[in-house]
């Protein structure tokens, strides 16, 4: 996904996404936000996580790691805080082109959802996306065609993420020797 230099409106720490959501909805922010998560930040994890805003309600989400969007890439940002936050204004003339990628859509609520796990703030997310987003995603966050494959859990998701999982299994083994030869174990 290709978005142009917004201008940096904040930048900090943040222990849950939801911090962030509420933030951008209150602000009614037109721009975008750029996630890195703990892993990224201590560990030499790859990619961020990047979503879109239209007056404080998420558009898109992409993550440049796993090259995912949509309700795939919420999967790959849910992992453990602390997040380093990056917020962007940008006019929303420069995010149309972008805003055309159906792949990388999300519906409006999901990220509090998912991320935040704050079904009221999905809820104001909701009523305060346009009309037209909420009947192109259907009804509430139902996205999904009638088969339901799009409509993935970030569980799921994660999951399904055999690749993920195993690089976690190593990183847990990595650490427990590390600590293990610390305490002559």
């Amino acid at each position: 996904m290709k978005l142009p230099r917004g201008r940096l409106d904040k930048s900090r720490v943040v222990t849950d996404p939801r911090d962030t959501l509420a933030d951008v909805l209150d602000r009614e922010l037109t721009g975008y936000a750029v996630f890195e998560s703990q892993e990224t930040l201590l560990l030499d994890g790859e990619g961020r996580g990047v979503m879109t805003f239209s007056d404080g309600v998420p558009v898109l989400v992409y993550h440049t790691g796993t090259d995912r969007g949509g309700p795939p890439a919420l999967a790959d940002l849910a992992v453990p805080g602390p997040y380093h936050v990056s917020l962007y204004t940008l006019d929303a003339a420069d995010l149309e082109s972008a805003h055309e990628a159906a792949d990388l859509r999300v519906s409006p609520g999901m990220p509090a959802e998912r991320l935040g796990g704050d079904p009221a703030l999905a809820d104001s997310t909701r009523r305060a996306a346009p009309d037209e987003r909420l009947s192109a995603m259907g009804d509430g966050d139902a996205e999904a065609p009638e088969d339901g494959t799009a409509d993935q859990s970030a569980v799921e998701a994660f999951l399904d993420d055999a690749e993920k999982i195993e690089a976690i299994k190593q990183q847990a083994r990595s650490e427990a020797r590390e600590r293990a030869q610390e305490w002559d174990f």
